[in-house]
């Protein structure tokens, strides 16, 4: 199927894929688009791709109003790909960074491939309707709330139940792109040097308060082009996934699992900050692989296992450890804004499961640390239930247990533990609580 490529009718046609990949099929964007981004050389078109699929997953209810009512039949099942061609197109002439004859001529250059280009015109007709009726069209999406956020009824009805005070930025902070987060390995240097780096590789940035090894840059750049970064000596991680560390009280010598490791970006920075004897646990063995990939980047070394964190009968060797991390599968309604996709993937009804989940992991592990250990549970999650309901409940159940308090790191004080909601310090949302066993 060739598109002209000189209107950028790839890009749309691809973004178009992917947000019909999401919202029809319900796959992860990340995964979309690295299969059909694979044979895409072109660095502007990956780029491209990528900022019109997440402003879709950023704006979904209203634009699917706008597009339904331009529409005077449904598409077809066999042509739906063409709503989502008029759908990322209506964003893209929303979004305005584009002249309007420019995106309306890529939308029909895009539709010229498909089916023998027979729907060129429903696609040229549908937008320039569209510019015609802007302002009612727009008037009429803003009246749902819904569409005026941009996420499920659900998500919103749950997020003002959790943080009535705070929902409105919560919900608006997932729908800005969020900064460029470094972590600096300081096994090869410091901030200040790695700040210095990146400046003379071009490229300005900050280190900001109260985060011991994060670097911010002051605008996105190709990850790439980062001095450091292929060697380990930097990357990239949200600030507020970066604390968990200074929760974990970290020593060299101590025996340390991290039970739930992949990708590894935690696992990795444990182990730039101590000489420890760490275990990265992971239920997925392919997810294992790519832990095993970051490490040798870095040159670091852990032991590998697959196993179940709510089943150590599987992999447990009878030793108990100095720390555990418990970073925990939860609904990731802290990282909308890095993923907005998340938002239409997620179920109402999944939380429950989670919590269920995070239960049985943080009742199995318990029992493997040491008398005098600490435990630290994580989600980047804004949800209570998730967090400090999740951690009250179990601080309930042990009488062994004792919170570690760190009033000294960002975040917010919750009961028990500190929240980071999104756009806190400029981070992701991002639970966490250390808690030491007496005996």
């Amino acid at each position: 199927m060739k598109r002209a490529e000189s209107s950028g009718a790839r890009p749309r046609w691809l973004a178009a894929q992917a947000c019909r990949a999401v919202l029809d099929r319900g796959q992860a964007l990340d995964e979309a688009l690295a299969s059909l981004l694979d044979p895409v050389a072109d660095g502007r078109d990956r780029a491209l791709v990528r900022r019109l699929a997440n402003g879709v997953m950023r704006d979904w209810p209203a634009l699917d109003f706008i597009v339904r009512n331009l529409l005077e039949r449904p598409v077809k099942s066999g042509d739906r790909i063409v709503f989502y061609l008029l759908v990322v197109a209506v964003h893209e002439l929303r979004d305005g960074r584009e002249p309007d004859h420019a995106v309306v001529h890529a939308a029909v250059d895009a539709a010229a491939g498909f089916r023998g280009g027979r729907l060129r015109g429903l696609v040229n007709a549908v937008l320039r309707n569209f510019l015609r009726r802007r302002d009612g069209l727009e008037a009429q999406a803003a009246e749902e709330p819904a569409r005026l956020a941009g996420y499920p009824h659900w998500l919103i009805d749950r997020i003002g139940s959790d943080w009535p005070a705070q929902a409105e930025s919560i919900l608006a902070a997932g729908n800005r792109v969020p900064p460029l987060w470094l972590r600096v390995n300081r096994r090869r240097w410091n901030r200040e040097q790695a700040l210095e780096a990146i400046s003379q590789a071009g490229f300005s940035g900050h280190l900001p308060k109260g985060f011991a090894d994060a670097l911010v840059l002051d605008e996105r750049v190709r990850v790439s082009a980062l001095p450091g970064l292929a060697e380990g000596a930097l990357s990239v991680q949200d600030g507020a996934a970066q604390l968990v560390v200074e929760e974990l009280e970290l020593a060299d010598g101590q025996r340390v699992l991290d039970a739930c490791a992949a990708p590894g970006g935690k696992s990795a920075h444990i182990l730039e900050r101590a000489d420890v004897d760490l275990t990265a646990l992971d239920i997925d063995a392919d997810r294992l692989v790519r832990v095993e990939e970051n490490f040798a980047r870095a040159g670091l070394k852990a032991r590998m296992l697959t196993g179940d964190a709510a089943d150590p009968r599987g992999w447990w060797d009878g030793r108990r450890f100095d720390r555990i991390l418990i970073d925990a599968p939860c609904s990731a309604t802290g990282v909308i804004r890095r993923h907005p996709d998340i938002r239409w993937l997620r179920r109402a009804s999944d939380v429950d499961a989670l919590v269920a989940t995070q239960r049985a992991m943080l009742e199995a592990l318990w029992p493997l640390l040491e008398p005098g250990g600490i435990l630290v549970y994580a989600t980047c999650s804004v949800l209570v239930a998730e967090n400090a309901g999740q951690m009250q409940s179990f601080l309930e159940r042990h009488v062994d247990a004792r919170l570690v308090d760190h009033p000294e790191l960002p975040g917010r004080a919750v009961a028990p533990g500190r929240q980071l909601l999104p756009g806190d310090e400029d981070c992701d949302g991002f639970y966490c609580l250390a808690a030491r066993r007496l005996h």
